[in-house]
């Protein structure tokens, strides 16, 4: 049965980006397209399904399963260039103009392979451009999420919990406000528990800063991403004061193109504890990437080095 809303072109790109969907997204979303009518028994039977019932080839890039980077990746494999920057609405622009034959693939298409969060090659080097788009994309989940926990939160598809985290996972936590508090957290579900108590029971809000001066990431030799991002703290209408968060992330074996958090360390610094008169600057790392991976050199950061960061 073929598509009455995707072109046969259309359907061809659309089916090898939903490739790159892991099999219980790909179950959710053919839940939400379908209405939960359709019940698919394989990762084929619900691709098919995702692209019979699709309006379009648009309206199904815009579904919150189809993230910014698995467009970035289809279009990067299929050698069409686009500015790593582009928003997810320039990259589905861009894909439906290829499929629509108005772009032309260049020369250093890469036949046959898989994004590079995806592989499971000895070597897990990421080019600089796909570390950082993996550290947006990252924050991006990470942030919606957590946020989506607050009681008055904008409810998420996704559940929060320990599984995001390994087993072994670290937080170290430094707060400023009135007088500096550190705290230490040892496994997944400890770890998950207190980032989850900052929004839903001290009803904070994190709201990081994605811009270049606001997220730095880079990788160690072994692998280890490190993805650092300030942001503003808020509750209510209020802002209280700045963040800067530092994220170990090392990939899954198991799950493809998923990665899980090794270690969390997490600075606040309240606006009632600047110098009188000194106002909150705009949140920013001030490491530059390279400096970053020096700094913690394959280990974690202490909670003295926390502090100064």
């Amino acid at each position: 049965m073929a598509s009455l809303g995707l072109s046969e072109r259309e359907q061809a790109g659309c089916r090898d980006l939903l490739e790159f969907l892991e099999t219980e997204e790909l179950m959710a979303l053919t839940d939400t397209i379908t209405n939960r009518l359709v019940h698919p028994e394989s990762r084929q039977e619900a691709i098919h399904a995702i692209l019979v019932y699709s309006q379009s080839a648009e309206e199904l890039l815009k579904r919150r399963k189809i993230y910014r980077e698995i467009i970035f990746k289809y279009l990067a494999i299929q050698g069409i260039p686009v500015p790593p920057s582009s928003e997810k609405h320039q990259l589905i622009d861009r894909a439906k103009q290829y499929w629509n034959g108005q772009l032309t693939a260049s020369s250093s298409k890469l036949e046959g392979k898989k994004p590079h969060t995806g592989s499971h090659e000895k070597s897990q080097k990421l080019p600089n451009d796909d570390i950082h788009d993996l550290g947006e994309e990252f924050c991006q989940w990470f942030f919606e999420l957590l946020n989506s926990q607050h009681p008055f939160g904008v409810q998420c598809e996704e559940t929060w919990g320990p599984q995001h985290f390994w087993e072994d996972a670290k937080m170290k936590f430094c707060y400023n406000t009135l007088e500096k508090n550190m705290e230490e957290y040892v496994g997944a579900e400890m770890v998950s528990l207190r980032l989850l108590s900052l929004v839903k029971e001290e009803y904070l809000l994190l709201n990081p800063n994605l811009n270049a001066d606001g997220l730095k990431c880079t990788m160690s030799p072994h692998g280890l991403v490190l993805v650092a991002v300030a942001g503003t703290v808020h509750r209510g209408n209020t802002c209280l004061g700045v963040f800067e968060q530092i994220f170990g992330l090392i990939r899954c074996p198991i799950r493809e193109n998923t990665w899980k958090i090794k270690f969390v360390n997490l600075k606040i610094v309240g606006q009632n504890a600047l110098e009188p008169g000194k106002r909150i600057e705009r949140p920013s790392i001030k490491y530059e990437s390279n400096q970053l991976q020096a700094l913690y050199d394959g280990k974690e950061l202490s909670l003295t080095e926390l502090q100064k960061f």
